[in-house]
């Protein structure tokens, strides 16, 4: 991705992203995926040619994650996410920077909600996104994120988790 003086002067966009799932996997489980940078690795990344690398990780809440992301080749997004609220089992609320090349591209702030269901687990996602340069972030962003949760959806189908 491409940040130039151009974009970086155009108008903050904004948008609202929620997002369902329903996971055949306990409430705890979720919780721990979410909780764990090992696990997050694993079901995180949007695609398999995309990895996310972590190199600090605190899951608390104060606690700061610092990781790369991006194409397996060059993980040069690179992601700070702040902890604010977390609710064992019910509720994580998180921030997000996200920059390249040492230049912002978006600021984020993530509610994730979780909640039984017949199958297991309901998990919604809210996230309100600030992109610093134009609405390609946003839909990646989305894009991003929806293939990510269903990753996870995934990962518990193929584990067998309950």
């Amino acid at each position: 991705m491409s940040v130039t003086d151009h974009d970086r002067a155009s108008a903050v966009q904004h948008a609202t992203l929620v997002f369902e799932r329903e996971l055949s996997a306990p409430i705890t489980a979720v919780f721990e995926a979410y909780a764990s940078a090992t696990l997050r690795a694993r079901w995180g990344a949007p695609s398999d040619t995309a990895v996310i690398l972590y190199d600090a990780e605190d899951f608390r809440e104060g606690g700061i994650d610092r990781y790369r992301c991006g194409s397996k080749h060059d993980p040069n997004i690179h992601v700070t996410t702040h902890y604010l609220e977390i609710v064992e089992n019910q509720r994580i609320v998180y921030s997000e920077t996200i920059t390249t090349a040492g230049r912002r591209l978006c600021a984020a702030l993530t509610t994730v909600e979780l909640a039984p269901c017949e199958r297991g687990t309901r998990l919604r996602s809210t996230t309100q996104v600030a992109s610093f340069i134009g609405a390609a972030m946003i839909d990646g962003h989305e894009v991003g994120q929806a293939a990510s949760l269903d990753n996870l959806v995934q990962y518990f189908e193929s584990h067998g988790v309950t």
